[in-house]
């Protein structure tokens, strides 16, 4: 990593790194073991949920580094069986007991599920469990404006984060608006897409020649330059670090233009967030 990892303040007042790590998928040892060289070499962002079945990984990992551990900011999701107030402490609660930590540095609603309309509530407990010191900071993930607003309207409390699908192929310009005039800090999920569709496209692969850096780079250091903190999945140690160093180059406006034109409007495994029904 030749150049540190800048960060983005919270309205809140917290920070978090610019650039994390997902961790979907890393289990067992071989996960453990891929979430201790990420924290090895830079990573101070770790991206986990329930859902993932990896959270005990992640806190295995976070145990056997030598990174102490407020360097590092651990985000989990509460999943949809938690929804309700009651459910989301016992969510949180064995979050915690999965990770072995007693408090949560970022906790995320995973999915806003409006069919069964218990997300106010859910938010509302979120709320009470920060101000009891089990939660550092409150966020979403998936939640669109209409969700957003009746947050803050039957709360007064806006999320922190929301964790999104982002992509060149889904640049979420409306949405990463509402953010910016709400003070949401947009986090990207699923970051370069279909991976290879568009490491392989014309448009990335000569800006990267130019830059001399990667087509993965070209991509995650857009989504950099829209604001959004990117967490992007490898489990090789190079790859890791290459998509940690982003910050010694930058792409000009007429660059961002030409990645962002590649939009589809096509979600990845049609998650949308009104319809999708996660448990």
């Amino acid at each position: 990593m030749s150049t540190p990892v800048p960060s983005l303040e919270l309205n809140d007042g917290h920070r978090i790194p610019a650039v994390g790590l997902g961790t979907a998928g890393m289990r067992r040892d071989a996960g453990v073991q891929a979430i201790v060289s990420a924290l090895r070499g830079g990573y101070r962002l770790l991206d986990t949920a329930l859902r993932y079945r990896n959270e005990r990984e992640v806190g295995e990992a976070l145990a056997a580094s030598v990174v102490p551990r407020d360097e590092v900011v651990v985000t989990t999701k509460l999943r949809g069986r938690h929804h309700g107030a009651d459910a989301a402490r016992r969510g949180l609660e064995l979050s915690l007991a999965n990770l072995g930590l007693d408090r949560i540095d970022l906790y995320l609603i995973h999915w806003p599920l409006p069919r069964i309309d218990r997300y106010v509530e859910t938010w509302r407990s979120m709320i009470a469990m920060r101000d009891e010191g089990l939660i550092r900071s409150i966020g979403v993930s998936n939640f669109t404006p209409t969700h957003l607003d009746r947050l803050e309207r039957e709360t007064g409390v806006v999320p922190a984060v929301n964790q999104v699908e982002l992509h060149p192929h889904l640049p979420q310009r409306g949405q990463r608006e509402y953010h910016a005039a709400h003070g949401i800090v947009t986090e990207s999920w699923s970051p370069l897409g279909r991976g290879r569709v568009l490491r392989d496209h014309p448009v990335i692969t000569d800006i990267a020649a130019r830059h001399g850096v990667t087509p993965t780079q070209t991509v995650l250091r857009w989504h950099h330059e829209l604001g959004s903190v990117v967490i992007p999945k490898s489990r090789n140690p190079q790859r890791q670090r290459e998509n940690l160093d982003l910050f010694a180059f930058s792409l000009d406006d007429d660059e961002v233009a030409a990645i962002s034109a590649l939009e589809t409007g096509r979600r990845l495994w049609w998650s949308n967030p009104d319809r999708h029904h996660e448990f």
